[in-house]
């Protein structure tokens, strides 16, 4: 599902027009993103939780060259879904494998 699939589905559930709809969502991810920036977690009730991580320093190696490179470390946006989404994917990826 694109970004304006998303928004016409919203818009047409809640009753709101597609431009009130789509500043809604565009003032929710912007509020995340500056959650995130700041370091902190956003935990949606019934969904999941959002939470920037720090990824330490590591060593790689190219497999063609053999040369070892240090990665610096950097901050990772990761995502955990509640139980009850994790258990409705597993029951549908069941169901068509």
């Amino acid at each position: 599902m694109n970004n304006r699939d998303f928004i016409t589905e919203l818009a047409q559930r809640t009753g709101y027009t597609k431009t009130d709809t789509q500043k809604l969502v565009a003032t929710v991810l912007r509020k995340m993103s500056d959650t995130f920036a700041q370091g902190d977690s956003v935990n949606i009730s019934g969904f999941g939780c959002f939470e920037v991580k720090k990824r330490l320093e590591r060593v790689v190696v190219n497999p063609s060259t053999k040369q070892r490179m240090l990665v610096p470390p950097k901050l990772v946006l990761t995502f955990k879904p509640v139980a009850e989404i994790k258990q409705h994917l597993k029951a549908k990826s069941e169901n068509n494998g």
